[in-house]
């Protein structure tokens, strides 16, 4: 198949729920654009998550974000797009085990309440009446009674259809290699194909991917991938409806059908072994399984029926970079999301539109801008040992 130019208002790369937001909203604004995705939809994080939707825990920089998302996004979007994500405001408990654990949780109560957000602090008897399944091991927990959780491919996937019902064009199989200024503009983004996608703005929303391609317009983020692994169990009783996480890294939910789904980092995952593929690992998953059973032993007894796993884009700072970048005219940017991109997902697809439209966004995201990393470029860097460890500047 001979190359092709395809035009559109504003051309995205990255099919995860972020870009299938923008497509919606930006459809919903009257502009047209074409999604760009090297796999299939919603093939990277979007998909590969425990489905929680929380503002506990969050930096300051990227809490409104969330809050925005849990206030005036979530609640809402079944209706909107007339799909059930099997979103439940249902509340997220995080549960810690020493001293050093109940000070880091409060300082999350302080940050949420910076924020006008309810989180609770709880000790004892007040943990059992939230989850009378949390062994003695949990002495200290955090509760936020707003947050909830969702179905991660039901809403990425919810997103996607009502985007191409309202005309949005997505391409799959097209991996997006460079990006091409024109007048010292983003224009155009080239595909491995040899064909041509050219917009008025170029929205990079494809996770870890989309590292390579902003360097072609000499953007770096100093990013690394990391596995995320999931263990799903056999269906089982109701115990709870509410998140669940752990200061030791664990983090799940019983779903609607009443299986659990839990993921963790092992925190060895690299010391005995490269992991190169998204296959799961013995290490990891059996992990997985051992802090659950520690911290709520009723599912101890679960048979582990499914594993997965999938890159997360972490960032230096754990934050990620959102929103235009001023040495690129055009282009918008959405990377790093660092492990936690889901929930605020919808909200930052909408901010993405609102700036592609040429519209402020309805939430602040100033300080998650690029340019907060100008500071890496301003360090000295020296040559090699056997280059005399010269200054280079």
């Amino acid at each position: 198949m001979s190359a092709k130019t395809r035009t559109a208002d504003v051309i995205i790369v990255g099919a995860g729920i972020v870009g299938n937001s923008a497509a919606y909203y930006l459809r919903k604004k009257g502009l047209s654009c074409i999604v760009l995705e090297e796999k299939m939809i919603g093939d990277g994080g979007s998909c590969r998550n425990g489905g929680g939707v929380r503002q506990s825990g969050r930096d300051p920089r990227e809490f409104g974000l969330a809050a925005y998302a849990v206030k005036h996004i979530w609640p809402y979007l079944k209706d909107e797009l007339g799909i059930d994500v099997e979103y439940r405001q249902t509340g997220y408990l995080v549960c810690g085990y020493n001293e050093d654990h109940y000070q880091s949780i409060a300082s999350r109560v302080d940050t949420a309440a910076s924020f006008g957000v309810e989180m609770k602090m709880l000790r004892g008897d007040a943990i059992k009446d939230i989850c009378p399944y949390v062994s003695e091991h949990v002495t200290c927990a955090g509760w936020t009674p707003s947050d909830g959780v969702s179905n991660p491919m039901r809403a990425t996937l919810a997103y996607y259809i009502r985007a191409r019902e309202l005309g949005a064009q997505f391409i799959t199989g097209e991996k997006a290699v460079r990006i091409n200024k024109i007048r010292g503009r983003a224009r155009q983004v080239v595909t491995e194909s040899g064909n041509v996608y050219e917009g008025d703005k170029i929205l990079v929303a494809a996770g870890y991917y989309g590292r390579p391609l902003l360097k072609t317009v000499g953007l770096y983020v100093p990013l690394q991938k990391k596995l995320n692994e999931m263990i799903v169990t056999e269906p089982a009783p109701h115990m709870f409806d509410h998140m669940i996480g752990g200061m030791s890294g664990f983090y799940g939910q019983q779903t609607v059908h009443g299986s659990f789904v839990f993921g963790s980092p092992s925190g060895r995952e690299y010391t005995f072994f490269e992991q190169d593929s998204t296959e799961t690992t013995a290490v990891t998953t059996s992990f997985i399984a051992g802090s659950i059973g520690i911290d709520i032993p009723a599912v101890k007894s679960l048979k582990v029926v499914r594993t997965w796993g999938g890159w997360v884009d972490i960032n230096l700072d754990g934050v990620p970079v959102l929103g235009t970048v001023e040495e690129v005219p055009g282009l918008l940017v959405v990377i790093g999301s660092s492990a936690h991109g889901f929930g605020p997902g919808p909200a930052v697809g909408l901010c993405m539109a609102h700036l592609a439209a040429d519209e402020p966004s309805p939430v602040d995201i100033s300080k998650l801008h690029y340019d907060r990393f100008d500071y890496l470029n301003k360090q000295p860097r020296y040559q090699s040992a056997s280059n005399g460890g010269a200054l280079i500047r």
